[in-house]
């Protein structure tokens, strides 16, 4: 018997929700992510419950219990339970009746492995009841234990139902895939064959999930494999996965958290922002990165201009993509920068310079300031002013 020991499970709000359930005769089954992380001893951040109680039914045990429901995905199945300030999300067990790649016709079922069945990876048809005991129905637990991602049964079948496992494939490869073991051969042949499906999924479907990928600690492998069997091409034309290695290793090297805008710019492609449906803080990051790649601004201007960890991704970028050694006193500089401010304030000018004018001298001085290293001090930039302006 495997169980799983966890603060979560213990918690009275937690067992509170599960005696909501247990209590009136249904069946109360942890589910999914928070089951598979407990597993692998890393952190839960959302508990996901099944039962066989209809939802309506979910509603009115919570209402009784004093607790507070919220129809989040009702037409699903899913109802949000909050219990001392903790969401659970309680969804009935169901089985797909239809599916067009995109979205699925579903009807309730009364048993766990009906349920098991409709989801996409073995070992995301791991269960848990109220004390944590593991229910296997499906057998995921050695693919876990193994960190083996692999398809419920048929893999072409499991990604026609939606086109969407393609990428979370990948992705969980990239969490939770033996990155030496490689990618499991079925599936990577059902996702070669299956690329056209991936033109229905709305951008950010896609995007969501590229994101996730990228935020991995190591997502090259599954990225490079993304690649060789057409995916990543498919949804990023002109990607290019070569440099991400070595962008994540000069990462691990230097401390630098993941950032999958950062990733972004080392993949490269065509009209991302489309494609990924970034918001427009995203894109302005990726533009920024890309363009301060090729420029000629030192680290501290760099840190001026952008902030020390912006400063710090070009750095890093510049690095791989001209393929030159990490000069990590350039972090240092780029810190530095960004703690300096302009001498210089429009009052200084004034009246000598007014409106647009004002502005285009405040622009001149701060180019100056930054080339000299931030030498020239105010009486220095405002006696050039001065002169400049007889």
């Amino acid at each position: 018997m495997t169980q799983i020991t966890a603060g979560w499970i213990d918690d009275p709000h937690t067992q509170q929700v599960c005696e909501m359930l247990t209590g009136a005769g249904y069946e109360c089954y942890f589910v999914g992510g928070c089951v598979r992380n407990a597993l692998l001893d890393v952190p839960v951040n959302d508990i996901d419950i099944s039962t066989n109680a209809r939802p309506d039914h979910v509603i009115e045990l919570a209402t009784a219990a004093g607790l507070k429901p919220v129809p989040t995905g009702i037409d699903h199945g899913t109802v949000t339970v909050v219990a001392g300030g903790t969401p659970f999300e309680i969804t009935t067990y169901r089985r797909d009746v239809e599916t067009d790649g995109r979205r699925a016709v579903v009807d309730f079922a009364d048993s766990i492995n009906d349920d098991a069945l409709r989801r996409d990876f073995t070992m995301n048809a791991l269960y848990a009841d109220q004390k944590g005991v593991v229910v296997n129905p499906l057998n995921g637990l050695p693919d876990l234990l193994a960190r083996r991602v692999r398809f419920i049964e048929n893999a072409d079948r499991r990604i026609k139902e939606d086109y969407l496992r393609i990428l979370r494939f990948f992705r969980f490869h990239a969490w939770y895939g033996d990155v030496n073991a490689g990618l499991d051969a079925e599936g990577l042949a059902a996702c070669a064959a299956n690329l056209a499906g991936l033109e229905t999924l709305s951008k950010e479907r896609v995007g969501s999930e590229v994101k996730k990928l990228l935020t991995a600690a190591d997502p090259a492998a599954s990225t490079a494999s993304m690649a060789a069997c057409g995916v990543l091409n498919a949804i990023l034309p002109g990607a290019d996965a070569k440099y991400l290695p070595v962008l994540v290793h000069l990462e691990q090297q230097t401390g630098t958290p993941s950032d999958p805008i950062r990733r972004l710019a080392v993949l490269g492609g065509e009209n991302v922002k489309t494609k990924l449906r970034l918001s427009n803080a995203e894109a302005k990051q990726l533009a920024q990165l890309r363009t301060e790649i090729g420029s000629l601004q030192s680290p501290a201007a760099l840190g001026y201009y952008l902030g020390a960890d912006m400063a710090r991704d070009v750095i890093l970028l510049r690095a791989v993509l001209m393929e030159t050694p990490l000069d990590e006193t350039a972090f240092e500089q780029a810190k530095a920068g960004a703690a300096v401010q302009f001498p210089i304030k429009a009052a200084d000018l004034m009246p000598a310079y007014q409106g647009a004018a004002l502005g285009e001298k405040l622009k001149e001085l701060e180019r100056k300031w930054v080339a000299s290293g931030f030498a020239l001090g105010k009486e220095q930039l405002l006696g050039k002013s001065k002169d400049q302006s007889k």
